[in-house]
This record gives C-alpha cells, structure tokens and sequence, in this order.
C-alpha cells in the first residue's frame, strides 16, 4: 500500500530531486489505474473531486482546476477552492490575475498557476503554438514566474515553452514547475490521460505520447454493441427470446387453479 499522499511541503522538497509525473483524468476509472500506476500527482475537473474518487485515488497529490469564465470574482475562486480543499482537494490550479492568487495564498490555499502558452489567454501570445522563441518573449515567461512566486503560488505550469527557456527558469525558481511540452528541465512532466490513452479523437498535440490506442478498442466496442442490440431485436422478432431459462414459471396445479377463477374472455 502506498503511503498517505504528499503535503505542498512534501512537493516542494523534491524540486530538483527527481522528476513527478502528473496526468489529467476525468473518469474515476482514469483515476484508480493512476494510482496503481504510482502516478504522482493529478489533475482533475471539480466535478470529479467526491468520496469515490479519493477512494479510487487515496494517495495521489490532486489539484483540480477552478476553469477561468467559470469564476469571476476572487471571492467566487475563494469560495470554489474552499469547496475544493474540504472535498480533499491538496491544491487548486488557478489562471486567473495576480491578485486572485495573492487572495486565494492570504487564505493558505496552496496555488498551482500557469505561465508559457495558457489556453484561456492564448489569444494574446497568438493562438495555441509556442511561446518563449525569442529572448523578448522568453524574458516575459520568466517576468511571468516571478510574479506568481512572488503572488504565493506553490507551483505552475510551464507549457509549450523551448526546453532551454523552461529549463533557466525551473533553476532559478522556487515554484514547482510543471513540464507540459516544455522539456525535462523542469520539476514534473504532465499529459492528459486521453492522449496518453489514444482515446482523444482530436489534434494531438506535439508533447503528447500516445500509449495505447482506445480510439480503435472503443470502435470496435461500438460495432459490437451495434451487433449484440441487433441480436437482441432479430431474436425478438424471431420469438426466440425470452426462452424458458429467462422466465419464472409455476407448479402446473397452481396455474390451473389460477386460470379457473379468472373471469371469462
């Protein structure tokens, strides 16, 4: 059995000790293979965050993510990562401003922030490609860095970013930097489970490693939940099902009685 799950302390004293892996799951199926893989630390919607999954997934350091648009005051994120602690959240991740971070670290909720190419801001650094290719651009990642550390956020996610740029700043930081398509340099290394899986039926990002092909075994389960529903309608329709080992019957004097004393048609 796995020790009790790290604490933030814990985390942060194996930055440059050795690298954690971290996956993002959505399903508790996803949650208790991570856990018997040893997979460090996990990503998961709010949603997800109930009794099962921490039954599923007891020692797996778990930062679910409060969805920039989903909340819009520092008080709405206070409320949601109150919520997300006492649900046995370890941290929260949270893209929001400076001085939401700074908000939600004064009430001691340990932040997991984002820096390099972030999703729900991608429209300012140009859509969803690297950030950090030039020294101006590089130079703002780290300017970025600073600020959380300096904010009180724990850890953040590096993504998309030259290895060699990620890897200056995860030196030069005390954040917990998160590695997604940003290099080896960095203190983990994060994939989404569903690339990891083969079962996302989207772009695959470059970063990504696929594992296993589930698109191709969740076709081929389609085609054969397809075929057994037709069975199921061919052998109705044949009379062929129910048979007599699919119903209950009775003693024959019993249904005699029972049909004698129904009234007549």
């Amino acid at each position: 059995m796995r020790n009790l799950r790290p604490t933030v302390a814990d985390i942060l004293a194996l930055k440059g000790r050795r690298q954690l892996t971290m996956l993002r799951v959505e399903t508790l199926e996803e949650a208790e293979a991570a856990e018997r893989a040893r997979v460090d630390m996990l990503s998961i919607p709010p949603a997800l965050l109930t009794p099962e999954f921490r039954d599923a997934a007891p020692s797996a350091f778990t930062v679910p993510g409060l969805e920039y648009g989903d909340f819009v005051t520092a008080e709405d994120y206070l409320r949601g990562a109150f919520m997300a602690r006492k649900a046995g959240a370890d941290a929260v991740y949270c893209a929001a401003s400076l001085a939401t971070v700074r908000r939600l670290r004064d009430e001691g909720i340990p932040v997991c922030g984002h820096v390099g190419l972030i999703p729900s801001k991608a429209t300012w650094t140009g859509g969803f490609k690297a950030v950090g290719k030039t020294a101006t651009s590089a130079l703002e990642i780290w300017r970025q860095t600073r600020a959380l550390e300096e904010a009180g956020a724990f850890a953040a996610e590096i993504e998309v970013v030259p290895v060699d740029v990620a890897s200056a700043i995860s030196e030069r930081t005390s954040l917990f930097m998160i590695s997604m398509g940003a290099g080896a340099g960095c203190d983990a290394q994060y994939l989404f489970a569903a690339d990891v899986l083969g079962s996302n039926r989207g772009h695959y990002p470059r970063h990504a490693k696929v594992y296993r092909n589930f698109t191709a075994e969740l076709d081929r389960l389609q085609q054969e939940r397809i075929a057994a529903f037709s069975e199921f309608v061919a052998d109705v329709s044949a009379r062929t099902y129910p048979g007599p080992e699919h119903v209950v019957g009775m003693p024959r004097e019993e249904l005699d009685r029972f049909l004698r004393e129904l009234p007549s048609l």
